[in-house]
């Protein structure tokens, strides 16, 4: 085990240790500010993006509106990625072993697996999509009609298209089981590659249609800054539940940057800016092929069929799925594999680790869900997501307030030290992360059409609207009362009958 003076090496028996949780040595958190952006990029530059800026544009937004929109919503993320990604740089652990430092070294597996679920299964909607890329590619090259295909029984999908699933599943799988050094490599290619081809689309836009003219004139369809106001905070609040997860596993990444400046300097160039930049590119392409084509297409793979120069649709499509490799790679599979590892870590490794959220996101038919016409599931994951808010708040609040930014490193690993709490489990940080979460759950609830809108109070409707930041702050000052109410009362305990 290579060890420097915070990770002491009588921890590498523990049932609660192995290699891939250990502490990042300082020699290798080797990540520049570039690296920590182009991860950002990668993450960022993809096909959500390109589509989400259309939508505002649907609801009234004109693209100045909606890209401003758009950055402002990133720009506020920044803030409790940048905090909750400083442990990570500082100790060099990832996610689910800081977890225990508020919830304990047994009970840091539940919040870390309300993780990890949700990005098994955007695992499993982003394979899809990918394998759909693919598949496109094969259409185009081969020249079949994808309208008589024939569904495979109980998958409900043609040979060809689980076919191109289990290749682009494949590729994911033999990115992590290279490593995460592999991860970094993909990363640093798929940004800068992946800003070109968005400059080279919207150049062909251009020149294709009146050069945009109908867009940069385009007015915004509200009367009032009122109206303006209201649609631009539902904007904002969805992009932070965006990246509600990234917010909590963040340290999985910032563990192996170089320090400080670079994790905080690298996000905030790497996500605001590559995020605002597709989103104006999806408003400007989306715009233009409607005099181009004769409507507006929004889905850039459709979009990519539509054009009759099969070598730029082969090298368009294969730029698609590279963008949906980096996204999922960093968003869907990095988190989870450390999750399940840190369940049995002794027996799961992270590639480990990664082979069972693959193995999940086939299970979950992830096509079934991604042609849902009523969406319900997709509107479950982005719900649950906003749930995931407290426990933001309760890692910020354990380590920037109640710990002062001090771990005991070794600890966070044995069974009997400062973080074994009551049998491995925090009953505070429990009790925090459900304070936190009720609220919510009534707005969920309606929001799902599980109960009747009417018969949940709009307070609680209004909650759910910001279940992201309503839920961090409550855990927030929820999990700080709770551990000074705890020291006052055990300092009672433990002083003289005399003087209390």
């Amino acid at each position: 085990m290579k060890t420097d003076k915070d990770n002491p090496s009588d921890i590498d028996q523990s049932f609660f240790y192995n290699s891939d949780l250990a502490p990042v040595p300082k020699e290798e958190r080797t990540w520049t500010y570039w690296n920590i952006a182009a991860l950002w990029a990668g993450m960022a530059i993809g096909i959500p993006t390109y589509t989400i800026a259309s939508s505002m544009i649907l609801q009234g937004m004109n693209w100045k509106q909606a890209v401003v929109t758009l950055f402002i919503g990133n720009a506020i993320m920044v803030i409790p990625l940048a905090l909750n990604a400083c442990p990570g740089t500082k100790y060099g652990i990832p996610f689910p072993i800081l977890l225990r430092s508020s919830f304990g070294v047994v009970g840091a597996n539940i919040p870390a697996m309300m993780r990890g679920l949700v990005a098994c299964c955007w695992f499993g909607i982003q394979t899809w999509i990918g394998g759909s890329v693919i598949y496109a590619v094969a259409v185009m090259l081969m020249g079949f009609d994808p309208q008589t295909k024939t569904d495979l029984p109980i998958l409900g999908i043609s040979a060809g298209q689980f076919a191109c699933f289990l290749i682009f599943w494949a590729m994911n799988i033999a990115v992590i089981l290279k490593g995460i050094n592999c991860v970094k490599w993909l990363e640093n290619l798929s940004a800068p590659y992946l800003i070109l081809l968005g400059l080279g689309l919207l150049i062909w836009a251009y020149g294709a249609s009146d050069g945009f003219a109908s867009v940069w004139n385009q007015e915004s369809k509200f009367e009032s800054f009122g109206e303006l106001f209201n649609v631009s905070l539902i904007g904002v609040t969805a992009m932070i539940g965006f990246w509600s997860t990234l917010a909590l596993n963040i340290p999985d990444f910032s563990r192996y940057a170089r320090s400080q400046t670079d994790q905080i300097v690298g996000q905030s160039l790497g996500l605001p800016p590559a995020f605002s930049f597709y989103a104006f590119l999806g408003v400007m392409v989306t715009s233009a092929t409607a005099s181009i084509f004769g409507r507006e297409i929004s889905d850039p793979i459709e979009l990519m069929t539509q054009l009759d120069r099969p070598v730029l649709v082969v090298f368009a499509l294969v730029s698609l799925c590279i963008a949906t490799l980096s996204t999922n790679i960093a968003a869907n599979v990095v988190s989870p594999s450390n999750d399940f590892s840190n369940l049995w870590p002794k027996h799961i490794s992270f590639k480990m680790g990664g082979v069972i959220t693959g193995i999940f996101g086939i299970l979950i038919f992830p096509w079934k869900i991604y042609s849902d016409p009523t969406g319900s599931f997709i509107l479950f994951l982005i719900g649950y997501s906003a749930l995931l808010g407290p426990i933001g708040g309760i890692m910020v609040a354990d380590y920037f307030i109640w710990r002062r930014m001090h771990l005991n490193i070794a600890d966070l690993y044995r069974k009997d030290g400062e973080y074994s709490y009551t049998k491995g489990f925090s009953y505070i940080g429990f009790t925090a992360l459900l304070i936190g979460i009720i609220p919510n759950i009534p707005g969920f609830m309606a929001e799902m059409d599980w109960v009747s809108a009417d018969r949940v109070p709009q307070i609680f409707r209004n909650i759910f609207r910001f279940a992201w930041m309503s839920g961090f702050a409550i855990s927030f000052f929820t999990y700080i009362t709770a551990r000074k109410i705890n020291q006052w009362h055990c300092r009672r305990q433990l002083s003289p009958a005399g003087t209390r």
